[in-house]
């Protein structure tokens, strides 16, 4: 059995098309502007951010999980950014396609904002 750590990921439409494309396997890679990946480690958080950020920018916010193997996640330290749940990876966008790597499974939406959208994207 393979010891895995689960990463959550709020997305918008446009980077969730990417991953859907992908299989729901792999992210795409980060844009010159975004030098770092930023999965956080817990579904509140991430939340929090589909709901509040994606949805005022795009319209819909998704949250995703993921499991990525230990072994690979131990190189990276825990960030708090605000509050006792606000916690995250810094993954440097060069360091992406190992991340991608060792993904164990896919990449799921679990949650939907607004709530009410209907829209199938799995």
């Amino acid at each position: 059995m393979i010891d895995t750590v689960t990463l959550y990921r709020p997305t918008g439409p446009t980077e969730l098309a990417l991953v859907e494309a992908a299989g729901h396997r792999r992210w795409p890679p980060r844009l010159p502007d975004q030098p770092i990946f930023y999965p956080v480690t817990n579904e509140a958080y991430a939340v929090e951010i589909a709901r509040d950020w994606n949805v005022a920018a795009s319209g819909a916010g998704f949250v995703t999980r993921f499991e990525v193997r230990k072994t690979f996640m131990d190189r990276y330290a825990v960030h708090q950014v605000g509050a006792a749940h606000h916690t995250e990876w810094w993954v440097p966008a060069e360091e992406l396609d190992a991340l991608n790597d060792n993904i164990v499974g896919t990449i799921e939406v679990i949650r939907r904002f607004p709530e009410n959208n209907n829209e199938d994207r799995t």
